[in-house]
């Protein structure tokens, strides 16, 4: 059952694959925004997922992030989630994000719950 304060928690280390200049969002080979995002979205859309009745899930409407520090090659980075508000089917969650230094991201990020045919249905016919 969903309810308000349920949390997630992810870690990924900083590849070449998922540096600014791999994912040309930059130049350097420090961890990418695009990355730090696709990790808050997999932290917050896999906190909820077991707690969804079979066949629904939830996608992505709203970011609002700063990504504030940067991290090198090598480095550990780890997400946490916390569902914030419900407000029927939309979902909003509080999520940071650290390196082995601290803080490098931080920010809201909305989900709206779905039920997943009926979704890709619907997305398969524009």
């Amino acid at each position: 059952m969903l309810k308000e304060g349920i949390t997630g928690h992810q870690e990924t280390i900083v590849t070449v694959e998922n540096t600014a200049k791999t994912m040309k969002s930059g130049t350097l080979d420090v961890f990418a925004t695009p990355a730090m995002i696709a990790l808050m979205e997999q932290t917050a859309y896999e906190s909820v997922a077991g707690e969804l009745e079979e066949g629904y899930g939830t996608v992505g409407t709203m970011l609002n992030v700063k990504h504030v520090s940067a991290t090198p090659l090598g480095m550990k980075v780890t997400c946490e989630s916390t569902l914030t508000k419900i407000d029927g089917r939309a979902l909003t969650f509080e999520v940071k994000a650290f390196d082995e230094r601290g803080l490098i991201g931080e920010g809201t990020h909305e989900r709206f719950l779905v039920q997943n045919e009926k979704f890709q249905a619907k997305a398969n016919n524009k």
